[in-house]
């Protein structure tokens, strides 16, 4: 039998070491949990930002088709530069921002042509032809034309190319962009000051005047006014029977250019070219609509300079001559100014066999008719665009 005394020396040395023992395994184990709460209490943290942080990958703003490369293999944007086949790039001479030339013509106004693109320096502009005849070769023999853009349909309107060969990705490079007919007198025009000029206004959208002794001024807004820079309205009681005021902020009192000679900023284009409708051809209708493209107050955004400006010649090309320029001229004008006889339906011809012109006029009636029923429609249909335009 054990000694009751070696027993009792053992329970006193055995119970102090298992209460030190299980005062450091409850003290380990609190260690333990606290450590665990405080990563899991970390985990969490992180869990929720990672759930509430926005996922960059799903959120990038992608041209559509590209979503499969690497962003920065994508080009968004591209010019009109010609490249070499071989050898270095030709160097830039301009410091500034280069400027685009874009007119539709055809070999019988070759000479006024020639004329228009003289006055435009090769340093601070590309010259784009766009070849409604066809004929591509004939112009080669100016020394320009090696360095122009020629691009060639048959029978198609500034208007046509423009949607197709205008592209804002294609000439974002371009400061502003010149879209002129091949009918204009340039003899008291000069580049550099117009461009100084609606650079000191802020105009976004402009022309120059139409020297009114000499043009086919189809609305006195576009008509030089003398001793004068820039104007941005006319007033006159008898334009478009409604009268033209100093608090009129419409079309065509103010806020309006005309088609033959426009110069557009590039944010304006931008705008301007999802307005250009692909099957609409001639373009009639959007002169009255360009003010939104203006980027701001269309009665301060556009305008027309005073000071440099042109001759319009009123040539009927495209299509033919005009065998009834008077009533040509009337047609033009009455579109100009919005109003439409017969309800707008169709342009009457004074002839019995209208000619080929006569015929481009009345289709330009029933375009004018399809753009402001799609205006119109696309306005009703919108419940947004009231606010963009009331915060714009």
């Amino acid at each position: 039998m054990a000694d009751p005394k070696w027993r009792r020396s053992f329970i006193y040395r055995f119970i102090p070491t298992a209460i030190l023992i299980s005062a450091a395994f409850f003290i380990g184990s609190a260690f333990i949990v606290l450590d665990y709460k405080q990563k899991y209490s970390r985990l969490r943290v992180v869990d929720a930002v990672e759930m509430t942080k926005p996922n960059i990958c799903e959120n990038q703003c992608r041209p559509d088709g590209s979503e499969i490369l690497p962003s920065g293999i994508v080009s968004r944007t591209s010019d009109l530069e010609m490249r070499p086949l071989w050898g270095p790039r030709n160097k830039k001479k301009s410091k500034s921002p280069m400027n685009l030339l874009a007119m539709a013509v055809g070999i019988k106004q070759k000479n006024n042509v020639n004329k228009t693109v003289m006055k435009f320096p090769a340093n601070d502009f590309v010259i784009m032809l766009f070849h409604y005849d066809g004929m591509v070769d004939d112009w080669r023999d100016f020394e320009w034309s090696s360095r122009a853009i020629h691009v060639s349909a048959v029978h198609q309107t500034k208007w046509w190319f423009a949607k197709r060969f205008l592209h804002p990705d294609v000439v974002s490079e371009y400061a502003y962009i010149f879209l002129w007919d091949e009918d204009l007198g340039v003899e008291n025009f000069n580049v550099a000051r117009y461009l100084a000029i609606i650079k000191e206004e802020g105009l976004q959208i402009s022309q120059p005047a139409l020297d009114p002794r000499k043009s086919k001024v189809h609305h006195r807004l576009t008509a030089r006014q003398k001793g004068s820079k820039v104007h941005r309205r006319i007033i006159n009681s008898s334009v478009a029977r409604k009268g033209c005021n100093a608090n009129s902020t419409q079309p065509p009192c103010t806020g309006w250019v005309e088609m033959m000679a426009p110069v557009f900023s590039k944010a304006s284009w931008r705008c301007a070219w999802y307005m250009i409708q692909n099957d609409l051809v001639h373009a009639w209708g959007l002169d009255f609509q360009l003010g939104y493209c203006a980027q701001g107050n269309r009665t301060q955004n556009i305008g027309i300079v005073d000071s440099e400006f042109l001759v319009h010649q009123g040539l009927p090309t495209l299509g033919g001559s005009a065998v009834n320029q008077k009533n040509t001229e009337a047609i033009s004008e009455a579109s100009q100014n919005g109003n439409l006889p017969n309800g707008g339906a169709m342009a009457p011809s004074v002839s019995h066999q209208p000619n080929t012109r006569d015929k481009v006029i009345k289709e330009s009636y029933i375009e004018l008719e399809r753009f402001k029923n799609r205006w119109r429609k696309a306005v009703r249909e919108d419940k947004c665009w009231a606010e963009r335009i009331s915060n714009h």
